[in-house]
């Protein structure tokens, strides 16, 4: 019998979805920060086993926000988990249980689909501090497993794998076995420059920055990209230029490398940066974004 579906990975910012999606397909897929909210598309990573495909979506954080930009990027976990034959919920390993949590264990358990919490970062707390948690997590939501896994090192991961798999339905691959995500290769490269400017900026700049690939082209085995990073102030954007040109030229220079791990092949990167005045709060301009 061979089994196939999709598993919404869900949770409040911040709680490591992204890194173990990375994990769990064995690529960089989603871009990985420490700032909240860096999460803002619904990414999805294939994983091939011989009696099954799993098809994970990494969703942006659930959370409630006035801002136009997080009640979309809020949307997009809710479309997710709609479509999702299982949902794996990932929460941090400490007490008390988050209230936006327990928001989300009521949202599965509306939808009617198997419920797998995943208590993430036990890398960092001592195994003994896990015990009470499992028991009050069971206690309070039911789900049909809760599990111990560390994102970041793997450990758990196979477990994890085994239990979604197991409750996926019977059905056809979907996607050929050589493909990981369906995601454009224009796309992962506009996620890897917002992953760099992400990394160096600070403070609230990040939040209105957004990045776009105007180019891509590839000729001799070699690849041009026109890239740009939009802000919303003109203050914002002397900020990401800094002195002399140093932060745009050091956020090119590590996108590129990163850009070029994945290609397999030398890139020309030229990146700029535009002031979109409001961007964040405007329907047309987060359409164009594709958020």
């Amino acid at each position: 019998m061979f089994q196939s579906g999709y598993v919404a990975l869900v949770g409040v910012p911040n709680v490591g979805k992204s890194t173990l999606i990375n994990q769990l397909i064995g690529q960089k897929l989603a871009i990985v920060s420490a700032k909240p909210q860096t999460t803002r598309h619904r990414i999805l990573g294939i994983l091939h086993r011989p009696q099954a495909q799993i098809l994970f979506l990494d969703t942006p954080g659930i959370h409630s926000h006035k801002k136009m930009l997080n009640r979309r990027i809020s949307a997009k976990a809710e479309e997710a988990l709609q479509d999702a034959d299982v949902a794996v919920h990932l929460i941090e390993p400490r007490l008390p249980l988050k209230v936006a949590d327990q928001k989300i264990a009521e949202r599965i358990r509306q939808r009617g689909i198997p419920h797998l919490v995943v208590i993430n970062k036990v890398d960092q707390v001592a195994k003994p501090a896990l015990l009470p948690l499992m028991a009050e997590v069971a206690r309070q939501w039911q789900p049909d497993e809760v599990i111990p896994l560390s994102a970041l090192k793997g450990d758990g991961a196979e477990i994890l794998i085994g239990e979604v798999s197991k409750r996926l339905p019977e059905g056809p691959a979907f996607f050929p076995e050589d493909q990981y995500t369906d995601q454009t290769v224009r796309f992962l490269c506009e996620e890897l420059l917002r992953e760099k400017a992400f990394a160096l900026l600070h403070e609230e700049i990040p939040y209105g920055l957004t990045s776009v690939i105007e180019k891509f082209e590839e000729t001799g085995g070699r690849v041009h990209i026109h890239g740009v990073l939009v802000v919303e102030r003109e203050s914002h954007k002397a900020i990401v230029v800094g002195a002399g040109g140093r932060m745009i030229k050091e956020i090119g220079t590590r996108a590129r490398a990163d850009i070029e791990a994945m290609l397999g092949k030398k890139v020309f990167l030229e990146l700029f940066v535009k002031v979109v005045q409001g961007w964040s709060g405007d329907p047309k301009r987060l359409t164009e974004y594709g958020i």
